[in-house]
């Protein structure tokens, strides 16, 4: 088959496209062909070793797929051979990963795509509403009746956390830039909408809804001194992805006076079990058209190594593509 590889962690010129020997399933595994990838931030960390974990090589880059089933190894069974399905977590702790022509992948890590859905579509949505899930329901606790505020509410987590918090009965301050991005924040169910760059932004949302329950900033630009004065009593911050731009210092005594509680979090750490749970999510928005990734370019798999200085150059706007 051919795949795009690694031979060792290195820069994105390091990623070779070439024929690799065709994947044969272990115990509990089904072999699957690839329809579609998406490249995403996480995986140019694992390709560069700026992300320490297992790599077996020559190492398939890559972490989310959707595709169909063709073979089932020993032991496996729980997905009849034309199903089409979808997983988003290869590609990491000694996994090999998804940019290829076939991929073997434990049936535990595999979910049914609902009928309908365009692979495309589906593809660009599973690993950000995965993490947008696992964050707001594993971590942050997010419940029905609470206030969350989404930060960067424009962008690939960003909007599936806040589709994903109206679903579950949330009222959702969001925050982007330029009014084309809160337009949409509004169409997708924001209760307010607010230009994260507005030196008022601050007094604004406190005059809106007086305090958050939950604070998340997906964009990576977090200021945990906004965020302590937004939160209500034992609020909550979500912290993931922090940039190079962020602005770290805890204002300590107002953070312990509000009982409030600073977590983060990694969907790479997620069981087997929490994973399950949120593609059941995933999969009820994606069967709703409830789940509207923006595609910026689908690319052929030979691209990947393309794939991944784009994402490191920090100007793509929405989910890069590719196709074997």
């Amino acid at each position: 088959m051919k795949a795009a590889f690694i031979e060792a962690p290195g820069p994105a010129e390091a990623i070779r496209y070439g024929r690799l020997p065709d994947p044969r399933p272990g115990s509990g595994q089904l072999l699957v062909r690839v329809e579609a990838v998406a490249a995403n931030p996480v995986d140019t960390l694992v390709r560069s070793g700026g992300y320490p974990t297992r790599l077996p090589f020559p190492f398939v880059v890559g972490r989310d797929l959707v595709g169909v089933v063709e073979a089932a190894g020993p032991g496996a069974g729980r997905f009849p051979a034309g199903t089409r399905v979808w997983s988003g977590s290869l590609g990491h702790d000694g996994r090999q990963g998804s940019f290829a022509e076939h991929a073997c992948v434990d049936e535990q890590r595999l979910y049914r795509l609902p009928d309908g859905v365009d692979p495309l579509a589906a593809v660009a949505a599973v690993h950000p509403a995965t993490t947008a899930y696992t964050g707001l329901v594993h971590h942050a606790g997010a419940r029905r009746g609470e206030r969350l505020l989404v930060g960067g509410a424009a962008g690939n987590v960003g909007s599936a956390a806040l589709r994903l918090a109206v679903d579950l009965g949330c009222e959702v301050v969001a925050t982007a830039r330029g009014e084309e991005d809160l337009a949409g924040c509004r169409r997708a169910g924001a209760a307010h909408a607010f230009d994260y760059r507005d030196p008022e932004l601050t007094a604004k949302v406190r005059a809106a809804v007086g305090g958050v329950d939950v604070h998340w900033d997906t964009s990576g630009r977090g200021d945990l001194g906004a965020a302590v004065e937004l939160l209500a009593e034992r609020g909550r911050i979500l912290l993931t992805a922090v940039g190079g731009g962020a602005r770290l210092p805890l204002p300590v005594r107002p953070f312990y006076v509000k009982g409030a509680r600073l977590v983060g979090f990694a969907i790479s750490r997620s069981s087997i079990g929490e994973l399950a749970e949120a593609a059941a999510a995933v999969n009820r928005l994606l069967a709703a058209g409830r789940l509207r990734p923006r595609i910026a370019q689908v690319l052929p798999l030979a691209e990947a190594a393309t794939a991944h200085r784009l994402l490191e150059s920090g100007h793509v706007r929405g989910r890069l593509l590719l196709r074997p």
